[in-house]
């Protein structure tokens, strides 16, 4: 969406010196006719400056597993993963993918429920991406006792459930003073 306005700078028209009328041409008298050059106003429009105002409006949306559900979404928007689908249209249609009915429906979820746009706005385009990012749930057990952390997406980021964001040692602080190694 946009708005613009647009910002019209004047200036003192030459020919009638800021006047709008100038002495007639024809009887050169006392007479006066209108400014042919500004058309009477006195001042003529320099330039025009149209100030654009963007807003981005976007829907985004998780999928997981059962396995991963307790990693927060944010953590997932911030993940490196393979991306499978980014088309760029006025109006953006589901993806197809001929070998996944769950990508399809996703896709067609995340279309149903975009963003609403206001009536007064004018669209530029959409995007429509998705993104699959791996995760990989570690659980470690030292005497009786065992715990789980996630390792997401292909920068590796550690997710935590009760240290995350905390000191990063490679991720591994937490459950070493955890495991009191």
């Amino acid at each position: 969406m946009c708005a613009s306005h647009v910002i019209l700078l004047l200036c003192r028209c030459q020919k009638c010196n800021g006047k709008g009328k100038i002495l007639c041409p024809t009887c050169v008298s006392s007479g006066t006719v209108k400014c042919m050059t500004c058309e009477g106003a006195s001042s003529l429009v320099t330039r025009k400056v149209a100030v654009i105002r963007w807003k981005t409006l976007s829907t985004r949306k998780v999928s997981t597993t059962p396995g991963a559900a307790s990693v927060p979404d944010d953590v997932f928007h911030r993940a490196k993963g393979v991306q499978l689908c980014n088309t760029q249209a006025y109006q953006c249609t589901p993806a197809f993918f001929a070998d996944s009915y769950f990508l399809n429906k996703f896709s067609s979820e995340v279309i149903a429920e975009r963003a609403h746009v206001p009536t007064t706005a004018r669209v530029i385009c959409e995007r429509h991406a998705i993104s699959v990012v791996p995760v990989t749930r570690v659980t470690m057990t030292h005497r009786r006792s065992s715990f789980s952390f996630y390792i997401i997406g292909y920068s590796r980021e550690v997710y935590l459930k009760d240290y995350y964001p905390s000191r990063f040692c490679w991720g591994l602080c937490p459950c070493l003073e955890w495991l009191k190694i």
